[in-house]
């Protein structure tokens, strides 16, 4: 269901410094999100989303917002979308905010950097080249390279092999990609083959970097969905949760340290870095080919 809003405001200032990615600004366009995975963060009582998987809201004054506070910026810095839902879900396709807020941006020469787990990114394509002109990051969520295992755990979502075909095209485009592996589920994927298996891909896939943040953040409801999704698709983990984390909001595998070392010898051997590069004010521009 679309329930549609009318905003206050749609650029909002991030806590400096952002060591994650280098955000200086970040932007929710939608409320709430389709893909359904269920381990989302979003789904805390924290963020008042009372309905997180039954309605998607609309702010549908966002792109007049941007417009009118992205003219009033005086510091050039990174935009950020995709931290509280998906950008490019199923509802973008036809109500293409994502788009229209990114031709704003591209107008306005301003950086962004994308989170999204949609091969859908790829409609936007010749904006992300436009921005890359002063800076453009798209990162992929990837927390397993098994499609099989990826229906389980975030059933709505583009299959990962999806994801993997599209940064290799946006690698080829010359913008840079990426991919956050995050969350890492104990007893789900928290295994040597899985950390391989990612690193592989995203070698194949050409990406700039991979960002790890292993284990999982648990709370209130967001806990409760969790635990019912892991009883219907994972019998017998929900119990190894309770036991081992009882109401702990970090999770973390039990071998993290031992998985941590692995994926940084990978990436070494791989040469991929395990942090972005960031937007640095100041920095000129790519010149445009003509």
């Amino acid at each position: 269901m679309i329930r549609e809003v009318t905003a206050k405001t749609i650029l909002s200032d991030v806590k400096q410094p952002d060591q994650w990615f280098g955000l200086r600004y970040n932007m929710n366009l939608y409320r709430g999100c389709q893909h359904g995975c269920i381990y989302c963060d979003s789904r805390s009582e924290c963020y008042r989303i009372e309905k997180f998987d039954e309605e998607v809201v609309v702010k549908t004054n966002a792109i007049q917002l941007l417009k009118k506070e992205i003219a009033k910026k005086k510091e050039k810095g990174t935009i950020g979308l995709g931290s509280m839902n998906d950008p490019y879900m199923p509802v973008e396709l036809e109500l293409e905010m994502t788009k229209q807020a990114l031709e704003v941006i591209a107008n306005h020469r301003f950086p962004v950097h994308m989170i999204t787990k949609s091969d859908l990114v790829l409609r936007d394509l010749d904006l992300y080249k436009r921005i890359n002109f002063v800076y453009a990051a798209i990162s992929f969520t990837i927390t397993t390279a098994d499609d099989n295992l990826a229906k389980k755990i975030e059933p709505a979502a583009p299959a990962p092999s999806k994801r993997f075909k599209a940064m290799e095209k946006i690698a080829a485009n010359g913008i840079m990609t990426g991919i956050t592996l995050m969350p890492l589920l104990p007893y789900i994927q928290d295994n040597v083959d899985n950390i391989v298996d990612i690193v592989k891909a995203a070698k194949d896939s050409g990406v700039s970097y991979i960002i790890p943040a292993f284990g999982v953040t648990l709370r209130d409801r967001q806990r409760d969905y969790f635990y019912k999704k892991l009883e219907k698709e994972f019998p017998g983990i929900k119990e190894r949760y309770i036991k081992k984390f009882k109401n702990n909001y970090f999770c973390l595998p039990e071998k993290v340290r031992v998985l941590d070392m692995i994926f940084r010898e990978q990436c070494y051997k791989q040469g991929i870095p395990v942090k972005i590069k960031q937007f640095t004010p100041g920095e000129p521009e790519q010149l445009a080919l003509f």
